[in-house]
């Protein structure tokens, strides 16, 4: 079985894949104070909660948007399951051109694209990422890499706001009823949520107008479920389609 491990900034994920299939996940929050010893602690209790045991592991892989975090956790699934795990960098096998790849481009968003192309070979993909980061990414039929939009994530962007505006709520992010609201929260949910999905919604049409091709989009990230109803360009909701693409990219370099 394969362990996939996704370092965010705001969350590691930790996954457990059958060959294709997804077992099981684990969100641990990140925090680039806590030591390897400490994740371990976490790590092992997750693991032994989940009834996962060393022997039962023979692959894992780590992609990392939080340098910093990368040699912890890499340690940790070494001294848990005795293996070495691979480390996603542009240099790995994803499936895509190679050449085509963006230098500065996040692994988490080359895990995105990589399951996006293995999965529709058939025409142009785009992968929106409702996480930390709102990021938008591309791929066409050829395994070529587009490029990537990133704005702040939806979470991001209401942290911004309550802290530099002393008299507004904390709000949980729910859909609007309407675009205009009659107190704080009603407010703020409309102009995060229909704000963010016309901003989607908008980038999407000027990629297809730029590629003169119509994308088929797949949302992913810890939100993209509560908007979704938002978008109707959206055709695929999956949330754990960046562990699928690290599972896919295990596979492929083995």
């Amino acid at each position: 079985m394969l362990v996939a491990c996704d370092i965010g900034n705001t969350n590691i994920v930790l996954a457990l894949f059958d060959g294709e299939r997804f077992v099981d996940s684990w969100r641990v929050h990140t925090d680039t104070r806590k030591t390897s010893d400490e994740y371990f602690v976490v790590f092992n209790a997750l693991f032994r909660e989940g009834g996962v045991k060393a022997e039962m592991i023979d692959s894992a892989i780590i992609s990392s948007v939080v340098p910093n975090m990368t040699r912890s956790v890499e340690k940790n699934m070494q001294r848990l399951f005795h293996i070495n795990p691979l480390i996603v960098t542009h240099s790995v096998e994803t499936g895509l051109v190679k050449e085509s790849i963006p230098s500065e481009l996040g692994t988490d968003i080359l895990s995105n694209l990589a399951y996006a192309h293995h999965e529709r070979k058939d025409g142009a993909v785009m992968v929106v990422d409702f996480g930390t980061a709102l990021t938008l990414s591309a791929v066409n039929s050829r395994g070529e890499v587009l490029g990537c939009s990133i704005a702040p994530g939806l979470i991001t962007a209401v942290n911004a706001l309550f802290g530099s505006t002393a008299q507004l709520p904390q709000v949980e992010l729910k859909l609007p009823t309407t675009a205009m609201g009659r107190n704080s929260m009603q407010s703020i949910r409309a102009g995060i949520m229909l704000g963010y999905a016309g901003l989607v919604d908008s980038l999407i049409k000027k990629t297809e107008e730029e590629i003169g091709e119509k994308l088929f989009v797949i949302a992913t990230g810890g939100l993209s479920q509560t908007i979704s109803a938002l978008i109707p360009r959206l055709d695929i909701i999956d949330p754990h389609h960046t562990l699928k693409g690290l599972a896919l990219i295990s596979s492929l370099n083995r």
